[in-house]
């Protein structure tokens, strides 16, 4: 479909269904039944799903898919706007960065391990476009959420992210239980 015709995404997004479903120790993602799981990591969806934030119509029938998917609770969400818009009153939100170049060559081994290759400086460029464009939009623009946690995870490897976000999540519960006093 052709991402220049907001009336035939906005169709298409008010008639799509996602659902999370565990499979094999997974969370797997299912759009309209079809596991997605993988495909919504490929480069060219990447840029698509930024491109197409912008249009109000495709907007908000994913917010509501979103937040029918989590509204259960117990979810770990990563978007550009979760904490900001999708789930402003979520229990914990992490804004999690890292430089561009670090996140470049993290999305560059990552299309490695699927067998395609770009050259470094593409994929930084395309990152660099993407947060821009990310953060200018006018709708869910990319913003931190004034009380989520800042993680920058330029220094640290997915385990150790993973241990601090864990870290967190205990401290939050630990926090909720205890009434929050130290």
């Amino acid at each position: 479909m052709p991402l220049d015709s907001p009336e035939r995404l906005s169709e298409l997004a008010g008639a799509a269904r996602i659902d999370l479903v565990p499979r094999d120790g997974k969370l797997r993602v299912l759009l309209d039944g079809e596991d997605v799981t993988d495909a919504i990591r490929a480069p060219e969806v990447s840029h698509a799903a930024s491109v197409v934030a912008v249009v109000p119509g495709v907007r908000h029938p994913m917010v509501a898919e979103q937040r029918r998917a989590g509204e259960q609770g117990g979810v770990v969400m990563e978007g550009r706007d979760i904490g900001s818009v999708v789930f402003p009153h979520a229990d914990l939100k992490i804004f999690l960065d890292a430089s561009p170049e670090v996140r470049a060559g993290r999305r560059k081994r990552e299309l490695e391990e699927k067998g395609e290759s770009l050259e470094f400086a593409k994929v930084l460029a395309e990152v660099h476009q993407r947060d821009r464009r990310d953060r200018e939009r006018k709708m869910s623009p990319l913003v931190r959420a004034a009380d989520a946690v800042t993680v920058d995870n330029t220094a640290m490897d997915a385990e150790e992210t993973a241990r601090v976000i864990v870290l967190l999540a205990k401290e939050q519960a630990g926090a909720a239980v205890g009434g929050g006093s130290d």
